[in-house]
């Protein structure tokens, strides 16, 4: 296991060792020498890098190491399998530094044209405007200490998937089918968290756009704990006897939290200026499961300003309000971590347009951010 407080060789922000070790253990899978230096060097050259990471930036970064045009051909058309690469990288995370929940938070890439995989026009829920983009979905591994990506999703509208010219142009492989944004961070979540030998985790998600039911119900067969936020409209049922008097048809979740505002307790939310944050908590089922359903918990969240600053279903029903309202507060840090490391280490600046092109490039970019991040916990720990 990597020790991260004996790492003392730093260039750039990026810890030498760390990021030579990580390396050496994410490429393995891959079959030759010249093709785990590729990656060792369009790793680096994400790091080091100015600007939009193009591979002429990265190629020149490695100091004739590697051509450009060997690295545009390692990651667009190249044969090796990423999905090796990625599980490896996520083994490594999770065992560097603890995981306190796989959050999903989507990734939107503006595109100016029409051929690169995926890229769909329409509506962004999350920009409020019409988007030429791709849209994608990213599995975090999230703690206290920080968050880094180790799976990634892209949505495929049904045009895509329907027009063969646009499969074979994008390589796009036979099996993969559309699904829906919801439909993606679900796979993405099933992914991880089942078939990688990954610690299992409560799942961390937004699905105030999104047919909530089906969300859960994938999570729960699946045995993942989930931490599902729903809007303030989500219609519930109440478990029998949650609140005596109250009917049993389905009510939105604020009118619930209205119903349980006097129950609510404080809760202590590490680094939150304000010290006025409280939480309550009701049991409930969704609409349409009757009372063999499962029941979960209506988990509300008020920061001193007014009402709920969010409204989270859960089946986590052991913990305490504080590690429940400290799961939401994981999003904000995935958040911090996607401005502040992600976006810089290149995330979304491939120029491709194959389907294994892009799941190459994010992977690669994926380990470009674990370095950095785990770079800065390691010399907070060593300074300390």
């Amino acid at each position: 296991m990597t020790t991260l407080a004996h790492h003392t060789t730093r260039t750039a922000g990026v810890d030498e060792i760390l990021l030579a070790e990580m390396c050496a253990e994410l490429f393995a899978s891959l079959p030759r020498s010249d093709q785990r230096t590729k990656g060792a060097v369009y790793v680096r050259g994400l790091l080091r890098a100015e600007g939009r990471k193009s591979i002429r930036k990265l190629a020149a970064v490695s100091g004739g190491e590697v051509s450009e045009q060997g690295l545009h051909h390692f990651v667009s058309s190249s044969t090796w399998d990423w999905r090796p690469i990625r599980a490896a990288l996520a083994r490594y995370v999770t065992r560097t530094i603890p995981v306190h929940a796989w959050v999903v938070r989507p990734m939107i890439t503006p595109k100016a044209g029409e051929h690169s995989v995926g890229v769909d026009r329409g509506f962004s829920a999350e920009a409020g405007q019409v988007l030429n983009a791709q849209y994608a979905v990213g599995v975090w591994a999230a703690s206290d200490e920080g968050a880094s990506p180790v799976n990634w999703r892209l949505h495929l509208p049904k045009p895509w998937l329907d027009d063969e010219d646009k499969r074979s142009r994008a390589a796009i492989p036979v099996g993969v089918a559309a699904e829906s944004m919801a439909g993606c961070a679900v796979s993405a979540c099933l992914e991880t968290g089942g078939f990688w030998g990954l610690p299992v985790r409560p799942v961390v998600l937004d699905a105030r756009s999104t047919e909530v039911g089906g969300t859960v119900r994938r999570l729960q067969a699946a045995g993942l704990p989930l931490f599902v936020r729903v809007s303030a409209s989500q219609g519930l049922v109440l478990a029998q006897q949650a609140l005596p008097g109250r009917v049993s048809g389905p009510v939105s979740a604020h009118q619930l939290m209205a119903e349980v505002r006097h129950l609510r307790r404080p809760v202590h939310v590490p680094g939150s200026r304000s010290g006025r944050h409280s939480a309550a908590t009701v049991p409930v089922r969704l609409p349409g499961t009757g009372r063999e359903g499962r029941e979960l918990l209506l988990v509300g969240h008020w920061d001193g300003r007014g009402g709920p600053v969010g409204y989270w279903l859960t089946d986590i029903t052991s913990a305490s309000l504080s590690t429940l309202v400290g799961l939401s507060r994981l999003v904000a840090g995935v958040d911090d971590n996607f401005d502040r490391i992600t976006d810089r280490t290149g995330i979304r600046d491939y120029v491709g347009r194959s389907y294994d092109g892009w799941h190459r490039h994010v992977t690669l970019a994926s380990a470009a951010h674990a370095v950095a991040a785990l770079s800065e916990v390691a010399f907070d720990r060593y300074a300390s």
